[in-house]
């Protein structure tokens, strides 16, 4: 069991991959029961000509991949903290914690969605139309847009971190409404963007290292004539998210612990009525 207590950056990741590897038969499970419509279409989409062809159906699968894994990082959340607890976890009960949490998952990232979405927006608009602009009128004009530019993804960094445990306080905590997450994320977050900026770096360069390495290969093998070790490489690709979402959760989780024991004493007999009122 990891013990809960402060912990630093390394701390959060070495724990969140005991859990996982303590974890990882009943956390497959769970994946698959989230994930396994997302990934059949994934695979669908890689051997049939790849988005390209399939735009729109790309985009469904895309937004039903992201939703699945807030199903998938719930029945993660109640399994990471009956392990904290001492307690066994049944696949029932953590589906079952995805499944009543669901409808307030879904409003809070897809907020949070539209939010970053437009930050970025704004740094596509910057970068695609005002630098270019601003960039003919010489070197002060160039320094000006890059500092705006330059902004305007601090920004984008800087909320998306802030909102980082928005799941985390639907799945536990007791909220008058679905959108209170987001300052009561702001609020554990404050102070600690910095480290969440971190932690979340790393973790997410463990979960994409994988998925660019095998997709570069399934892209060039798909254009070679060995069109059979494409296909297998697609399907490996589909599965990897089943196998790495988990993990993902493991982090997320342990780092909002770590931000509630530093600004509030969270301890086990907190976690243990959270449980009880979720």
């Amino acid at each position: 069991m990891v013990e809960l207590r402060p912990m630093d950056v390394g701390e959060i990741l070495d724990g969140a991959m005991t859990l996982y590897r303590r974890h990882f038969g009943l956390l497959l499970r769970v994946g698959v029961v989230a994930l396994w419509l997302p990934a059949c279409l994934t695979i669908y989409l890689q051997v049939t000509g790849g988005p390209q062809q399939h735009f729109v159906l790309y985009l469904c699968t895309a937004v039903i991949q992201y939703f699945a894994g807030l199903f998938l990082t719930a029945g993660a959340i109640r399994i990471i903290s009956d392990s904290y607890l001492g307690q066994p976890t049944t696949l029932g009960q953590a589906v079952g914690l995805g499944v009543a949490k669901m409808l307030p998952l879904f409003g809070v990232a897809l907020g949070k969605g539209l939010l970053i979405g437009i930050i970025a927006f704004v740094i596509a608009l910057l970068g695609g139309v005002v630098f270019p602009v601003l960039a003919g009128g010489g070197i002060a004009s160039v320094a000006a847009a890059a500092v705006g530019f330059a902004g305007a993804l601090w920004l984008m960094v800087f909320v998306a971190c802030g909102y980082a445990v928005t799941t985390q306080v639907v799945v536990l905590e007791p909220l008058d409404g679905a959108f209170d997450a987001f300052g009561r994320s702001w609020e554990l977050t404050r102070g600690r963007k910095g480290k969440v900026f971190l932690v979340s770096l790393v973790a997410y360069i463990i979960f994409y290292v994988p998925v660019l390495a095998v997709g570069g290969i399934v892209g060039v093998t798909m254009s070679g004539a060995d069109a059979g070790t494409a296909e297998v490489l697609a399907v490996i690709l589909a599965l990897l998210p089943i196998l790495l979402t988990p993990l993902l959760a493991c982090v997320f989780t342990l780092m909002y612990y770590d931000l509630r024991i530093r600004r509030e004493g969270f301890d086990l007999q907190v976690l243990s009525r959270q449980l009880v009122s979720s």
